[in-house]
């Protein structure tokens, strides 16, 4: 059995270098246009140049979405886009992700050197689908969100061996079929098909009657709230046998919004769960405590396993609330160190000598450390430093090295 890829999703240069740095296998990535996150940090072309060479260099691999469902005046820019994306030698995308045959269609004419993977935009539940992307030229096909592992085995057993499954295993899960939701478009005007999604399913929701305006009726499924489409986290690092099993070729991570800190601890927690799950079944079983910790250290909105186990309950969805669990904060990332032992970050939220941090490394130790002393670019001390993204030296009671990951463990 072949180890599966590790997919990482990532809204920045930072955040790509962190997923790299933290084990992704692969990462994937938007533009600055055509992909379905027009919300994200995203990248510009010299950004994404920037970035392929830094996965290249170790040896990971870039994915670029181009998975809009794509209108007429979308189509020329949309070629164009491809043939810059085909003219970054030496390093180019190693593949496009792409939901809309029209948009297909010419990312094979404009740049056939680039494999293509089919988004699970494009409803992926079933093998001859499966198979008719592959007949027109697609590696890989993600496959939908709703499928069991079943269904997955399946589908497996009637597609060509090189055909890749491409699985989401972790990440927020879409109230719509697919993810293609016109809820979005409906209420405000704003296409989620086009990357220009406002979340309403994670809006609180009450009724009006047409002959009552401004008198609001609750909508209660139960006594805990009015949260109707708010579905809780995807999360399968307990499930990676059944997944293997399923013979699933790449472990997709949701969450082109998320930070450096989430995509560090997922990124790290699921690549220590698949080694050891590869290297010693009992070494995974044994370490399960420790993947659960760290899988519930970043943000999230509780867990379930989804589709993957047959259809979801009521059990599934967030009642209550809208807001993540959070447990740490994200301070900066390690960017050198030097003789005298302070270290260079761009921080990223507030923090103050004397607090406790943790320092975060990628082969998964959290070390406790003591903020001694903050300076200015200029060399000037702080007591705190109350602003985000400001160049800092700091020196801790504990050395950490460069690209560690600094975080702070809230109060819950």
């Amino acid at each position: 059995m072949k180890k599966p890829e590790l997919l990482i999703p990532a809204s920045s240069l930072e955040v790509l270098k962190t997923a790299v740095i933290f084990g992704a296998d692969a990462v994937y990535i938007g533009g600055e246009a055509f992909g379905l996150r027009a919300k994200a940090k995203n990248f510009s072309m010299e950004e994404m140049r920037e970035g392929i060479a830094f996965a290249h260099a170790n040896h990971v691999k870039v994915y670029v979405t181009a998975n809009i469902l794509a209108h007429n005046g979308d189509l020329s820019g949309i070629r164009e886009y491809f043939r810059e994306l085909l003219a970054m030698e030496p390093d180019r995308p190693d593949a496009l992700i792409i939901s809309d045959p029209g948009v297909f269609q010419i990312a094979k004419e404009v740049c056939p050197q680039i494999d293509i993977h089919i988004s699970t935009q494009a409803n992926n539940v079933n093998y001859q689908t499966f198979r008719f992307w592959h007949s027109l030229g697609a590696r890989r096909v993600v496959s939908g969100r709703e499928l069991s592992l079943e269904e997955l085995k399946e589908i497996r057993a009637n597609i060509p061996e090189d055909l890749e499954i491409e699985t989401f295993v972790h990440g927020a899960m879409c109230i719509s079929y697919s993810g293609r939701c016109l809820l979005s478009n409906f209420l405000t005007g704003r296409d989620a098909n086009r990357g220009a999604c406002t979340h309403p399913c994670r809006w609180k929701y009450s009724l009006m009657e047409e002959t009552r305006p401004g008198e609001y009726f609750p909508i209660e499924e139960n006594e805990r709230g009015t949260y109707i489409f708010n579905s809780k986290d995807l999360c399968m690092i307990e499930h990676i046998p059944d997944l293997l099993q399923a013979g699933i070729n790449s472990f997709k991570i949701e969450g082109r919004m998320k930070t450096a800190l989430y995509v560090a601890t997922v990124a790290r927690t699921y690549r220590k769960a698949i080694d050891d799950c590869f290297s010693d079944p009992a070494l995974y079983e044994k370490n399960m405590d420790w993947y659960r910790q760290q899988i519930a250290s970043c943000t999230y909105r509780q867990f379930t396993t989804g589709f993957f186990y047959g259809k979801p309950g009521q059990d599934a969805q967030i009642y209550d609330s809208n807001t993540y669990i959070k447990e740490y904060t994200y301070i900066g990332i390690v960017e050198e160190c030097d003789r005298e032992g302070f270290i260079r970050i761009w921080q990223r939220n507030k923090f103050s000598v004397g607090e406790n941090l943790e320092i975060m490394k990628p082969g998964g130790e959290n070390i406790p450390a003591e903020v001694l002393e903050i300076r200015d670019r200029e060399g000037n001390p702080m007591e705190s430093a109350p602003h985000p993204n400001q160049e800092l030296y700091v020196r801790l009671s504990q050395q950490p090295c460069g690209q560690d990951l600094l975080r702070r463990k809230e109060q819950v």
